[in-house]
């Protein structure tokens, strides 16, 4: 995040690669690395290029009081083992973004799903994970839930396909409690829950999940994260970010309504 805001501050100040890598006495890619946070970023090089850039004296303290809260490990580091480096940066980016939306086709989001629930998902995708890894796994995925309870909650605002409410995850019992939950979820203020029925017919985000973050700060960019069985992307040019945008849009129009949603809810339980 720190790198984004790097480059919209040298492109507001018209300044090249080449110039701010002057400023350095580096070369031009060690700027660009900076940029897109493939190396830490030292303290002195930032302030140097802050300086360069016309930045105001507060606002490069203020700057480099991030930096410095940067190179300090968020608590989801212990669960390195089990963390690929790929979904790092989205728990990163999950707990500094002030808005969360999504979409999701397959099964209930992380931050939604109750530990029965995400115990049989992880159970299936790492068949060969032994039971001490997979209580790893589900302990990460519950230790992200706390991110909508604290005091700066983000907004989070998800379209679930109505295939998600009705694959039975668990048994019975699993998928009665994971209801109760979404039910629970949608009394909190900061939550959005839609549901894209069956009857609702083909929209325009049948090409899979994804998901898009929202920061307070003006100069970062959204950011949509898209993800496959091996990786993830992640997206923030704007032209990417607006087309996502408007598909999630287009799809909240298309969902049911959020008190119809409850009323869904409340329906697909009593089948289970």
């Amino acid at each position: 995040m720190l790198g984004l805001r790097l480059r919209d501050l040298r492109e507001r100040a018209g300044c090249s690669f080449e110039e701010a890598a002057r400023a350095l006495s580096v070369n031009a890619a060690t700027v660009r690395r900076m940029e897109k946070a493939e190396v830490g970023l030292k303290p002195l090089f930032v302030e140097k290029l802050l300086e360069t850039y016309g930045v105001e004296r507060p606002e490069i303290d203020a700057f480099l009081e991030l930096v410095e809260e940067s190179r300090k490990p968020g608590w989801w580091h212990r669960f390195r083992d089990v963390l690929p480096d790929w979904f790092g940066l989205y728990v990163s980016l999950e707990g500094a973004a002030n808005l969360i939306r999504g979409y999701e086709p397959h099964c209930v989001p992380g931050l939604l799903q109750i530990d029965g629930y995400a115990r049989a998902l992880l159970r299936t995708g790492f068949p060969n994970a032994s039971e001490e890894e997979i209580d790893r796994r589900v302990a990460l995925r519950m230790g992200r839930q706390c991110l909508l309870s604290k005091p700066d909650a983000p907004r989070l605002w998800i379209v679930m396909d109505e295939t998600v409410l009705r694959r039975p995850v668990g048994g019975p019992e699993v998928m009665r409690a994971q209801l109760d939950r979404l039910l629970e979820a949608m009394t909190l203020p900061n939550v959005t829950l839609q549901v894209l029925p069956f009857d609702a017919g083909p929209h325009p985000g049948m090409f899979g999940p994804f998901q898009l973050f929202r920061f307070d700060i003006p100069e970062l960019p959204d950011i949509v994260y898209t993800e496959s069985l091996t990786g993830a992307v992640y997206l923030d040019e704007r032209p990417d970010t607006a087309a996502y945008l408007e598909v999630l849009d287009r799809m909240g129009a298309q969902a049911v309504s959020v008190r119809h949603t409850e009323k869904l809810l409340g329906d697909i339980r009593k089948e289970f």
